[in-house]
């Protein structure tokens, strides 16, 4: 069984650089990408080209050089060791420092320009440097850390739930422990006073539920030896691990059915240096189309082949496509955002009630919404569709998760670096998958 990697190529680091316009030393680097994890509502992106900000797209990669903007959004995006930034609506965060040192430490640097973000921080890289930089105070994480920062014209709100850290800026260095709060007057030398409290903030909630989802579904259904953490929860939720005879073990999405393709809902987004690449609209599809390959499965349809964690695809390789399958391929020429099929959805919440139907593969369910996706799932197998009702928004700020009961359905009818190995999941995995 031959593959075929369609419109795979790498980028040397130093074109990638020009093109973005930055300027770390190269000579102990590498870029990196981090993933836009979750978008909701109005977010934008500034790819650093000179042509200001555009709508955002969930799973898009982000690179060094890039700000996001939201508006009456929210926005996460996550790193490869599953640490995360999450942005309240009115927020702008540039990521202005995303390389890979010689050692293979990663080095990650965070601005906060406006509004409000989270940080989970999750120190499992020890030579790792993580650092968050707000007005003119700097936060370098050295262990776990969970922290609140809310940025203002006079002021800035450094707020700690769990672990420790320090801030240091003009009027020196500050340690701040769980359940603290420092204040920086911004008009008078950033001077500081310590809360021995942490007032709660009407988003804490949606980052609580996030933060919850994440830790539940990172190990679920899957073993430790992934090389990287971030997309790991989504495939554990919205979809399943089958042994399959020939092929070996295998990941498929729920609500897929055997005439789903992989690649009838995304975009082609361009990044300057190196061309298009394909982003996925599925809640799930990051790793699936930056690692390994799609194969069709006789009587299964199309599943995912874990493995080639040494290179970053911009376009997914695919193995034994039938042929009417049409070859995924980027626009030949422009730099304009190609949308196929659905658009990518930005809802700012989920409605009451959401009607799953098969063949969608997830759009539309929101993380972590359904206590057994995998039984809603054959659900609409069987019946076509399956009605799911959600829990009413929380007060605090808009949705922030919650659950969903499923209904009857019969009531309605450079080089990018990434390195690293892989092993099959040893956990977790099912039999193959009966023919649908």
């Amino acid at each position: 069984m031959s593959n075929r990697s369609f419109g795979t190529w790498t980028v040397v680091v130093v074109g990638l650089a020009a093109a973005l316009s930055v300027t770390p030393a190269f000579a102990d680097s590498q870029v990196r990408i981090v993933r836009l994890s979750d978008v909701e509502g109005t977010v934008q992106v500034d790819k650093n080209t000179g042509q200001g900000f555009e709508k955002a797209f969930l799973n898009m990669p982000i690179v060094q050089g890039m700000k996001l903007a939201t508006k009456d959004g929210r926005a996460e995006v996550e790193f490869e060791d599953g640490s995360t930034v999450r942005i309240a609506p009115k927020g702008t965060v540039e990521f202005s420092e995303l390389t890979l040192r010689d050692s293979g430490g990663r080095v990650s640097t965070v601005v906060l320009k406006t509004g409000m973000a989270y940080v989970n921080y999750t120190a499992k890289g020890k030579a790792d440097e993580f650092t968050v930089m707000f007005a003119n105070q700097k936060i370098q994480a050295s262990q776990a850390v969970h922290f609140r920062l809310d940025l203002a014209t006079d002021n800035a709100e450094l707020a700690v739930f769990n672990g420790e850290l320090k801030a240091e800026g003009p009027s020196g260095e500050v340690e701040v422990g769980k359940n603290r709060t420092a204040t920086f007057n911004l008009t008078n030398n950033d001077k500081y006073t310590i809360a021995k409290n942490v007032e709660q903030a009407p988003l804490d909630a949606w980052d609580k539920q996030q933060n919850k989802y994440q830790q539940e579904y990172a190990t679920r259904a899957s073993n430790s030896n992934y090389p990287y953490g971030y997309g790991v929860s989504d495939l554990n939720y919205y979809g399943s691990y089958y042994s399959v005879p020939g092929y070996g073990t295998m990941w498929q999405p729920y609500f897929a059915g055997v005439g789903w393709s992989p690649f009838a809902d995304g975009a082609w987004m361009f990044y300057p240096g190196f061309g298009y690449t394909w982003v996925s609209s599925y809640p799930w599809g990051w790793m699936p189309y930056r690692y390994g390959s799609w194969t069709m499965v006789p009587g299964y349809g199309w599943m995912w082949a874990p493995g080639g964690f040494g290179s970053w695809y911009t376009v997914p390789p695919v193995t034994n496509p039938p042929n009417r399958f049409p070859t995924p391929a980027p626009p030949l020429r422009g730099t304009a955002t190609v949308v196929v099929g659905h658009p990518v959805l930005t809802a700012g919440g989920p409605p009451s009630r959401v009607l799953v139907q098969n063949g969608t593969a997830g759009l539309g369910v929101p993380r972590g919404t359904v206590s057994n996706l995998g039984k809603v799932s054959h659900e609409a197998q069987v019946n076509g569709f399956a009605r799911v009702r959600t829990a009413p928004p929380a007060r605090s700020g808009g949705w922030s998760g919650g659950s969903m009961s499923s209904m009857s359905s019969s009531s309605s009818g450079s080089h990018m670096s990434t390195g690293g190995h892989m092993s099959a999941p040893s956990s977790g995995s099912h039999s193959a998958p009966g023919r649908k």
